[in-house]
């Protein structure tokens, strides 16, 4: 529970110093992200429980990465993450899960993610910003990944690299658990709002 709130007190600090990096009043970023106002009022009272919708909508607006939301203070020159020690940010109802394992720094920052997707469970996930690169890389089983309506089968051993800002769906196939470590590669400086 202590944790919990730590890391909702930690969000709150960085959604709110994010935003006013960022020039936005409360009712801008709900109109840019497509958060209720009240949404944000609560998450930056460190009170709620954003979903991971909310927390890549809020991400993308503010031109950071989901996890700069997410991380304290960053700890020395190498990190090394363990996917037990780090929390799902999405659940599915059949067992799937997605885990961000870190974000690197710099300009043009790159989020590394664990899935699991259990055999015709899948995951919508709106557009990102424009200049968001994809890569899934399967390690064992088989996903079928759609982007802007068409279907792509990608197998263990394959990596599919896609433009993330064109809707995109990643769904287990076959009849194994699909396991995949995914990268996010973001666009150097924050977004500009539209």
């Amino acid at each position: 529970m202590a944790e919990t709130a730590a890391a909702l007190r930690t969000l709150a600090h960085n959604v709110r110093t994010a935003r006013n990096r960022a020039g936005l009043s409360l009712d801008e970023l709900s109109r840019r992200a497509q958060v209720s106002k009240g949404a944000l009022v609560g998450l930056e009272r460190a009170q709620g429980n954003p979903n991971f919708g909310t927390l890549v909508r809020l991400a993308d607006t503010l031109g950071v990465s989901v996890s700069a939301l997410m991380e304290g203070s960053p700890e020395g020159r190498v990190r090394v993450v363990t996917a037990d020690a780090v929390a799902p940010l999405w659940t599915g109802t059949q067992g799937s899960e997605a885990r961000l394992m870190l974000t690197t720094s710099g300009p043009a920052p790159v989020e590394v993610w664990r899935w699991r997707l259990e055999p015709g469970e899948e995951y919508p996930s709106h557009p990102h910003q424009a200049g968001v690169v994809e890569t899934v890389s399967v390690t064992a089983g088989r996903m079928t990944l759609m982007v802007d309506g068409t279907e792509h089968t990608v197998e263990s051993g394959q990596t599919a690299a896609f433009d993330g800002d064109a809707p995109h769906t990643y769904r287990g196939s076959g009849t194994e658990t699909c396991h995949l470590i995914m990268t996010v590669h973001l666009p150097p400086g924050p977004a500009s709002g539209a």
